[in-house]
């Protein structure tokens, strides 16, 4: 099958698989770690607790917290319909707002491991979807074109990822 795309990269949960993951869980194991230092966060939601603590002393505790929650969801996830695209005759990325290492469990997990020619996830790189940058790093390891490339995902910020980083979009069927 020939593509009018030099590569494809997906968005993992909600698009590849879903990660059995209870969010509420993971944002009150965020709260005890801010908590133990004497920090409220309070009223906060989880990706501003984890904003918080970026590039201070707890984000190294905060990102252990969430990456274990993710790990283990991961191994215990639901492998989607739009996987079933996998593999594919074009190089194929994974770009994710998950730990690498959720992102590579999830895809052992599902027999995807092989599919897939690059991961990307949030703590490979600076910056987090929707700033381009995972995208565009993820394209470079794929050694395409950011504009002969293809990002699948199911929200309004890997659309807003895609179009910042130049690349065409799709979402998830059935969304």
């Amino acid at each position: 099958m020939h593509s009018e795309y030099e590569a494809v990269v997906y968005d993992l949960d909600g698009t590849l698989v879903r990660l059995a993951v209870d969010w509420g869980a993971v944002a009150a194991a965020v709260v005890d770690v801010f908590e133990a230092n004497g920090d409220d966060v309070s009223g906060m939601d989880l990706w501003t607790m984890m904003d918080r603590a970026s590039g201070t002393d707890l984000e190294t505790d905060v990102e252990a917290a969430v990456s274990e929650f993710e790990i283990d969801g991961a191994r215990e996830s639901e492998r989607l319909p739009t996987a079933t695209e996998l593999p594919r005759s074009e190089p194929v990325g994974v770009c994710s707002l998950n730990c690498a290492e959720a992102c590579h469990v999830a895809l052992k997990t599902h027999g995807l491991t092989e599919a897939v020619d690059a991961v990307v996830g949030r703590d490979s790189v600076d910056g987090q979807k929707p700033d381009p940058k995972p995208l565009l790093v993820t394209i470079e390891q794929l050694d395409a074109a950011p504009e002969r490339t293809l990002f699948v995902g199911d929200s309004e910020s890997d659309e807003e990822t895609a179009t910042a980083a130049g690349t065409d979009f799709r979402y998830v069927s059935g969304r």
